[in-house]
């Protein structure tokens, strides 16, 4: 069966990832019937169901909080790592080693960095999704990227969550950027292509996995990474009543 996670699907028991969660978009290897919980799909199952579709409910959730801890943990060790590396420079430039200073400065940064990025994948969003022009999110969080997005794309989700993602997307995939966005079903895909050197962060849980998260799981939407040098994004688009 397949299960929703965040805003995408995964296979049970083998990972595969698919997306995004849409009645429209089947997974492969079907035929499947979709699973609905109050008219949100949660699944995807060879029978259908109120008891598959709460399994499928309870094994999706299970999965965001499993991935989401991991990720955790990881960035907390990476932080511990970053802190005790710090205190050993700062003792050492205390004690008559003045040539430290720079690396002290250098050690306090990177603390800060991986600092937001535990608080980026451990924050509760407090703004409920509404409408968000998506242009407006682009112009803060990249403002310097080539950009082609219909001035009509307007996503559901939480402004600040929004541009938290796009933030890390270019901290990920560098500063030269070109973004460009098209409808797709119920949702609008945008395409974000590195076209410079990428960077490569010195903790690789601050590129992919955090968009990730923050993606599927916060914003409801649904990364897919497959290609290089690219990142899809999927978010909920919203519909004027």
């Amino acid at each position: 069966m397949w299960v929703r996670v965040g805003g995408g699907m995964e296979s049970v028991p083998e990972h595969q990832r698919h997306g995004p969660a849409d009645v429209d978009f089947p997974p492969p290897g079907g035929p499947w019937k979709p699973l609905l919980l109050s008219g949100r799909l949660v699944g995807w199952a060879e029978e259908s169901g109120l008891k598959v579709a709460r399994r499928s409910a309870e094994l999706g959730q299970r999965l965001v909080d499993e991935q989401r801890d991991y990720l955790l943990g990881r960035l907390g060790h990476k932080l511990r790592s970053s802190v005790l590396a710090l205190q050993e420079s700062a003792r050492q430039a205390a004690f008559g080693r003045p040539e430290l200073l720079e690396a002290v400065f250098e050690q306090a940064q990177e603390v800060g960095r991986r600092a937001a990025g535990l608080e980026a994948a451990a924050i509760e969003a407090k703004d409920s999704a509404r409408g968000v022009v998506l242009g407006a999110v682009l112009n803060l969080a990249l403002s310097s990227a080539t950009r082609d997005v219909p001035a009509d794309a307007v996503v559901v989700g939480s402004e600040p969550l929004l541009v938290e993602a796009f933030t890390r997307v270019r901290d990920w995939l560098g500063d030269s950027l070109t973004v460009s966005a098209e409808a797709v079903g119920s949702w609008w895909k945008v395409r974000i292509q590195a076209t410079g050197e990428r960077r490569h962060p010195a903790v690789p849980e601050l590129g992919e996995p955090l968009v990730r998260l923050i993606v599927d799981t916060q914003l409801d939407g649904w990364l897919d990474a497959s290609s290089p040098d690219v990142a899809d994004i999927y978010l909920p688009a919203y519909r004027m009543r």
